[in-house]
């Protein structure tokens, strides 16, 4: 991780970023940002025309900030957080925790609620849209426990004293971008992640996971990966395997792989404290665990029973770490997920690590306390881990999911929405946590689809997986109590899974260009449909409809009971169908509707993304109002990194409306990849229905003729 040295205390970094200091801020904590991606000085001094300042003040919490705003001006971010999109209103414990739940009987059950102000994440940022669509954000930069307190404005408070870094933008896609300008873009996932995955806790042994490989393919379901989680370990020791469940892993990963699949293994950051094992013994020999300030080692109680911490501050303990990962990688895993990383306890119920426990740090990273390095523990973890796949592999992208991070961690791992419940309630806020997170600067993530604790109704499933196909980052999950495929709820709701995921598969070519469109500016791939008119106060709280890209607006049925009042933005939005489907007879499927003046690419589906990027391209188009469209296609091999080196192809189209027929021609288009041979069929929304044709890959200009009745 390149850290962050501040010569100088507020200032302009950039043209639209401005940092602010407390004078209670000595120089020697002003040292480092965790949050931003490379160096950055202080280039001039801020104007007097800028207008969000920060008012610095001593509290009973220690220190804090305070931001005055409009009536009007609308505040979302703040990370992971469970609940409404628009974040007016609430507080949030910046804090990563497993977070628990208090039943009325005393029961303690680890999962979250509306109510819970911490989760998994850390993300001291909030962002903030003005009535007139101008916005701005404000980061806290600081690693320590925060409080985000927005019942009236912005109010940020912090036992140690922090800086403040404030963006501006002319809209909120400009925000975001400003902000993924200096916390980091992602880099491209491989192809397979874009698909479907499914996971439980868990899958053993090896022949239980060759069987549901075995059943997606029988029945037709499209999916790319199989979970496999902590039961595949001797007595749950990291780096290793149960020598009855999981004898022979690398088979195991074999079998998936020749029928088109990929396999995600879990780690978990604690080592069993028993003497022999040898990653316990290595951690011992080489110093890498955390420690009390007495120097004594600590243990706490989680899946193996009692284990010690790594200490990622540390670089050799981070060498260590990848050595362990790389050796791993060797059985044939395609990708890693890295869980319980806040770090977690298991027991007792809601215990956490002391924040006196004593972090080595060396090189960049200074010696401190559990209490300014744990909300970037797992982002640590996550950076250790994305560097031993790319140093296994360097020819394949790596893919790490990691269930805790901080702010800028999307750099090394993609994440989800932790232990969700099977409730109605839940399944709304799968989608306004994807917002929020992309907002934060997180583009990839999703829900446990279905809920991973208790078990979801036919009905609730078919929903879920309705939207969640649609989601960046999809994934059914759940824990031990029933089963979860999409065939496990009858026949009905297999049907409605099956053409979900069909639609998912047919975007494939959209959904790979808005995650090049992510890498490239920090947009996220699902979007507030405030996005699409900043200006249109009516659409600052929905947050059950959502936009994929610029170009795609999705409407799904997220209740029960109560019907939603939909706020959708102004316009024409024509309906469209991707597959065999109606919408309106399979109420779980979401509506999905074509801006006017969009080009949407589409590939032909299939049961992997192997077969769905394959050709031919479908050119979905709707024509605005003065009969012209546009839109993109972004294509690379799908993995390693020769698009660094040019071997990529992105193409913008553009039609036309003549008399009699539409011209689709290529505008522009960058890179050195040749374009696919074959066909290219299109597709034209109209009043009418749709007019259909097909024509070859290697024209430049594409027509379309229209019926002139």
């Amino acid at each position: 991780m390149t850290e962050t040295s501040h010569n100088q205390k507020s200032g302009l970094l950039m043209e639209s970023v401005a940092r602010f200091s407390s004078d209670d801020l000595r120089a020697d904590q002003h040292s480092r940002s965790f949050a931003l991606a490379e160096p950055f000085e202080v280039r001039a001094p801020i104007p007097e025309t800028w207008s969000v300042r920060p008012r610095f003040a001593r509290s009973a919490l220690g220190f804090e900030a305070v931001v005055t705003i409009d009536a009007q001006t609308s505040l979302y971010g703040t990370g992971e957080v469970a609940g409404s999109l628009r974040r007016n209103g609430t507080v949030t414990e910046v804090w990563a925790k497993q977070p628990f739940r208090i039943e009325e009987n005393g029961t303690v059950i680890p999962n979250y609620d509306e109510a819970s102000k911490s989760l998994y994440q850390a993300h001291p940022w909030v962002m903030g849209v003005r009535a007139d669509g101008t916005s701005f954000g404000v980061l806290a930069d600081t690693t320590f426990r925060l409080r985000i307190d927005l019942t009236d404005g912005i109010r940020l408070a912090c036992k140690e004293p922090f800086s403040v870094i404030v963006v501006e933008g002319d809209s909120p896609q400009e925000l975001v971008q400003q902000l993924s300008a200096i916390v980091g873009r992602i880099d491209l996932p491989p192809h397979w992640a874009l698909g479907y995955h499914q996971s439980r806790f868990s899958y053993y042994p090896d022949a239980k996971v060759c069987e549901i490989a075995d059943e997606f393919r029988r029945r037709a379901i499209p999916c790319d990966v199989i979970w496999i989680d902590i039961h595949y370990m001797d007595e749950y020791k990291v780096y290793t395997f149960d020598p009855e469940r999981f004898p022979d892993p690398g088979s195991t990963n074999a079998y998936l792989h020749e029928r088109g699949l990929r396999a995600v293994w879990i780690l978990d950051p604690a080592v069993k404290a028993e003497p022999g094992y040898s990653v316990f013994d290595q951690g011992i020999a080489g110093g890498h665990f955390l420690c009390d300030r007495q120097g004594r080692l600590y243990l706490g109680t989680t899946w193996p029973g009692e284990a010690a911490f790594p200490d990622f501050t540390h670089p050799e303990t981070r060498a260590w770490w990848k050595r362990l990962t790389r050796a791993f990688l060797e059985h044939g895993a395609d990708g890693l997920w890295v869980d319980l990383n806040e770090p977690s306890l298991i027991l007792p119920l809601g215990a956490e690590l002391p924040e006196d426990l004593q972090h080595a740090g060396g090189g960049e990273l200074p010696a401190g306390d559990h209490a300014r390095y744990h909300n970037v523990y797992g982002m640590l973890m996550a950076k250790a881990t994305y560097e031993a796949m790319r140093e296994a592999r360097p020819e394949r992208r790596p893919f790490v999911l990691s269930r805790s991070n901080y702010l800028g961690g999307h750099r090394y791992a993609a994440t989800w929405t932790g232990d969700n419940v099977s409730s109605w309630t839940h399944l709304p806020w799968s989608v306004s946590m994807v917002l929020n997170l992309g907002l934060s600067g997180q583009p990839v993530s999703g829900p446990d689809i279905g809920g991973f604790t208790g078990s979801p109704s036919p009905e609730l499933f078919a929903h879920w997986i309705g939207v969640g196909a649609l989601l960046p980052f999809s994934r059914t999950h759940c824990g031990l109590k029933g089963d979860q495929e999409p065939w496990s709820f009858g026949a009905a709701t297999e049907v409605t899974a099956r053409k979900a995921l069909e639609r998912r598969y047919r975007l494939m070519p959209y959904l790979y260009t808005l995650f090049h469109e992510a890498s490239q500016t920090g947009l996220p791939v699902a979007r507030p449909v405030f996005f699409a008119d900043p200006t249109d106060l009516s659409l600052r709280e929905e947050d059950h409809a959502f936009l994929l890209g610029g170009d795609i607006l999705v409407v799904p049925k997220l209740t029960h009971h109560d019907p939603h009042e939909f706020h959708l933005p102004r316009g024409r939005w024509r309906e469209l169908t991707l597959v065999a489907e109606n919408p309106s007879a399979d109420p779980a499927l979401p509506v999905m509707r074509l801006r006017d003046g969009a080009i949407v690419p589409l590939g032909p589906g299939g049961q992997s993304t192997s077969e769905a990027f394959s050709a031919p391209i479908t050119l979905l188009i709707s024509l605005d109002e003065n009969g012209v469209a546009e839109g993109k296609l972004y294509q690379d091999s799908g993995e390693g990194f020769g698009c660094a080196d040019q071997d990529y192809l992105l193409t913008t189209y553009r039609a036309v409306q003549e008399v009699s027929r539409v011209e689709i021609r290529i505008i522009d288009q960058e890179g050195r990849r040749p374009r696919l041979e074959g066909e290219v069929h299109l597709e034209l929304l109209t009043d009418r229905g749709t007019v259909r044709g097909r024509c070859h890959a290697e024209q430049n200009v594409f027509v379309l003729p229209l019926d002139s009745r």
